[in-house]
């Protein structure tokens, strides 16, 4: 068990994606003529996400040596010998960033002893820093955020992650949004699951879902959304997201309704409303 005060841990964790940040604000200006590779159909890889996480690794294991390491880039390293390892997405939404999609961030969590403790979402290009500690709420820029108090579906907003290039669950998706999107407000597909999870932290979406994610995508995320009060599963009730990778929220009074259509529960076919 790590004996470190999660307060310095917040701390860190906020100086690096920062310090990230600046990097990839530093391409964001330049990105014309960053060298990209492709690791797959639709997944870009360029010289701003290696220089932003070896600035994240630098900082992290500078200031924690001991720790382990989860990087999208980078791979993995052996856990710590205290339980701790870091997971981290050093530019989450490359495809946005290098299109000019002013939507994209720096995602970092912590992990001690299996358990997600810290996450910080950072949005350079809006100034704007998601962060939370277990225990210690969740918060935008110093002020405390909080899941949506939204209770009608008619009235609500989610996000969602679609698939693409030869991802063999596009059907899988389509019939998810075949279901949804007759019972809801609108569906968003912005590109960066990190900032549509901390979105619904901080009650702009009212849910998100979506399958296959990877750890460094949802790892910062998933903290701050059970700070913030929002309701946190799998697709599938027996499994604990970041075990499976597939992420199914909303905000309390909406959580039950939204799950049974998505699920394909009986009976969720039927209109869905709450006063």
């Amino acid at each position: 068990m790590s004996d470190r005060p999660l307060k310095d841990d917040l701390v860190l964790v906020q100086h690096a994606a920062r310090a990230a940040g600046e990097i990839l604000m530093d391409h964001w200006s330049h990105r014309q003529n960053l060298r990209v590779t492709q690791k797959r159909a639709g997944d870009f890889l360029s010289q701003a996400d290696l220089e932003a996480e070896a600035c994240l690794r630098d900082i992290l294991l500078g200031t924690c040596p001991g720790d382990g390491w989860l990087g999208e880039e980078t791979g993995a390293s052996a856990m710590g010998a205290k339980g701790r390892r870091w997971i981290v997405d050093p530019l989450d939404g490359t495809t946005n960033f290098l299109r000019g999609i002013p939507h994209w961030a720096v995602s970092i969590a912590l992990e001690v002893d299996g358990e997600l403790c810290v996450g910080v979402v950072h949005d350079p290009v809006k100034g704007e820093t998601f962060c939370a500690g277990i225990g210690s709420g969740a918060w935008l820029n110093g002020a405390p955020i909080q899941a949506a108090e939204t209770a009608s579906m008619p009235a609500a907003l989610f996000g969602t992650g679609i698939p693409f290039g030869g991802m063999d669950h596009i059907d899988d998706h389509a019939a998810d949004i075949a279901r949804l999107m007759p019972r809801c407000a609108g569906v968003r597909r912005m590109g960066a699951a990190a900032l549509d999870l901390a979105y619904v932290a901080a009650g702009r979406l009212d849910g998100f879902w979506e399958r296959r994610l990877r750890p460094w995508d949802i790892a910062a995320g998933l903290v701050l959304l059970r700070e913030a009060g929002a309701v946190v599963a799998a697709l599938d009730p027996t499994e604990r997201p970041e075990d499976q990778g597939t992420v199914l929220t909303a905000c309390p009074a909406l959580f039950d309704a939204f799950a049974a259509l998505l699920r394909g529960q009986p009976g969720s076919s039927d209109p869905v409303s709450r006063a």
